[in-house]
């Protein structure tokens, strides 16, 4: 029998893409796209068959919200060059690399710079991926990491803090990355920038990667795809880089960057591991509930983060084909982790709750346990298995108790 997922509330009152809804009594009526059934109705009865439907619904959210990667982007593998090494870095307990990838030179694309930051005494480590928002040099307040020159986006005052004339930017995002407590804990720490990749802003997709490999149609990428396709670029490199194990790498992101670190992990089974930090629509929210930033919205402020097919849906979420407990379940058997903050109703903590406790579906194949919870955790408590949830207190940002969550959720599953 056909399982639907019901939420019995009163209907949406439909706002203009400018209005946000916080009221979960504007929450829709809404029907999700199941899981577990083939787009021809069959059922999925064991792991062959997940691995068809999943390769189904991997389609499903390319051409209809993230989408196609164009096929010489694909085929497409980045050159690397060490440019700097230090051997004692955080008083000895680390080795630092700059590395820069770029690509062949007749392409005449970006080159990426990444900062890899791994134990000291070898041995290959479990590691952190992910991109930062202003610069490799604002994780950390070192003045041998270098200064981005690129182009950041301003901050909340107007001001753009990343290039070689802002000095004193260095460290200003170092709470979001504890990078000695990670070192402590055994783990590598590996960042790039994302402007690196893609500017984020809506250019007509004139500079980036998107310059190497062609304006996109309609049901190809956009910036988030681009992001995603960096990091596993980035991976590529791991795989021959001797302070990281490549294969117990657990790909990281906050905000837009959440959204990224699930598409690049449902595309790429090479992550270990997923984490969501606040993603909200278009990463671990459940898109149908309209709550905070809706699909209308989120494509009206960010045009060039999806594809041009996905606005079509901004006033028919019905008709959209897939939801984003369908992502979360695109990780299974991989551990996936679900972060929430109590003031971000922006990003929906309990449609992001539920796209991950729904999407546990899939991890039950494996004989695995997801997020079995039957309601949210109160704050600050991290639960679940295999599928990792918590909503931490405060704002839209990342902090010591989410890593100390991620940590102790990779310590777990990768170490």
């Amino acid at each position: 029998m056909k399982k639907v997922f019901v939420l019995l509330l009163a209907p949406l009152q439909i706002a203009v893409a400018s209005e946000a809804n916080y009221d979960e009594a504007k929450v829709p009526d809404y029907v999700l796209p199941e899981i577990m059934t083939f787009e021809s109705g069959e059922q999925v009865e064991s792991i062959d068959d997940w691995k068809q439907r999943r390769s189904e619904l991997l389609a499903l959210f390319s051409a209809h919200v993230y989408g196609e990667v164009p096929k010489l982007a694909e085929e497409t593998r980045l050159q690397s060059r060490v440019t700097r090494e230090v051997a004692g870095f955080l008083d000895g307990k680390a080795v630092l690399k700059e590395v820069d990838l770029t690509f062949p030179e007749e392409s005449g694309g970006p080159a990426i710079q990444m900062l890899v930051i791994s134990p000291s005494g070898g041995g290959g480590a479990p590691a952190f991926l992910g991109y930062n928002f202003r610069g490799n040099h604002t994780i950390h307040s070192d003045p041998r990491i270098t200064l981005s020159e690129a182009w950041m986006r301003p901050d909340k005052e107007g001001r753009v803090v990343g290039n070689r004339s802002m000095e004193k930017s260095r460290g200003t995002s170092a709470n979001r990355w504890p990078v000695e407590k990670i070192i402590d804990r055994g783990f590598a720490l590996v960042v790039m920038y994302y402007g690196d990749i893609d500017p984020d802003f809506d250019d007509g997709f004139e500079n980036g990667v998107h310059r190497v490999f062609g304006q996109p149609e309609e049901a190809q990428w956009g910036s988030i795809g681009a992001w995603a396709w960096g990091l596993r670029r980035a991976l590529d490199y791991l795989e021959e880089e001797d302070g990281v194990d490549a294969a117990r790498v657990a790909v990281f992101g906050h905000s837009r960057l959440g959204k990224t670190s699930l598409w690049a992990g449902a595309q790429d089974e090479r992550f270990a591991l997923v984490i969501s930090n606040n993603s909200g629509c278009g990463g671990a929210a459940l898109s149908r509930r309209a709550f905070g930033e809706t699909v209308k919205r989120i494509n009206t402020n960010f045009p060039h983060w999806f594809n041009d097919r996905f606005p079509s849906y901004d006033d028919d979420l019905d008709a959209l084909p897939v939801d984003q407990h369908q992502l979360i379940a695109l990780m299974a058997p991989r551990p996936v982790y679900v972060a929430s903050a109590t003031e971000d109703e922006w990003a929906d903590p309990r449609g992001e709750f539920l796209a991950a406790k729904l999407g546990s579906e899939a991890w039950a194949l494996y004989g695995k346990r997801g997020l079995e919870a039957g309601k949210m955790p109160p704050p600050n408590q991290s639960i679940g298995d295999s599928v990792g949830y918590h909503l931490r207190e405060g704002k839209h940002d990342v902090t010591d108790f989410d890593w100390e969550c991620y940590l102790d959720f990779a310590e777990r599953h990768l170490q």
